[in-house]
């Protein structure tokens, strides 16, 4: 029997991170941060950014938001293959529409 190796495509995510201005609030939201994630997929993009931004010692030292919370979007920009928004809510990260972003 041969094994086939199967090789993870790492791709750069173009992440925006959006947060109201106090925590539960559902309107008002601004971006707080912006940067670029090596990811195999947005599953994997999303929990990088969690956990860059709930360990003290790994959030930016020019980040000015809190915690990432139940509420905050993240938006996923990928250029001509599209754009997605997740917000966290209690379940995960669910995938919502831009609609929800005021």
């Amino acid at each position: 029997m041969s094994k086939l190796l199967t090789r993870m495509i790492v791709k750069e995510y173009d992440i925006t991170l959006f947060q109201a201005p106090s925590f539960h609030q559902r309107k008002g939201y601004r971006a707080i941060y912006r940067l670029t994630i090596k990811a195999e997929s947005h599953k994997d993009c999303l929990q990088t950014v969690f956990s860059k931004f709930n360990v003290p010692d790994r959030i930016p030292s020019d980040f000015k938001g809190r915690f990432i919370a139940t509420g905050d979007i993240i938006y996923i920009d990928e250029g001509l293959r599209g754009q997605n928004y997740y917000q966290l809510q209690p379940g995960g990260w669910n995938l919502i529409n831009r609609i929800h972003i005021r």
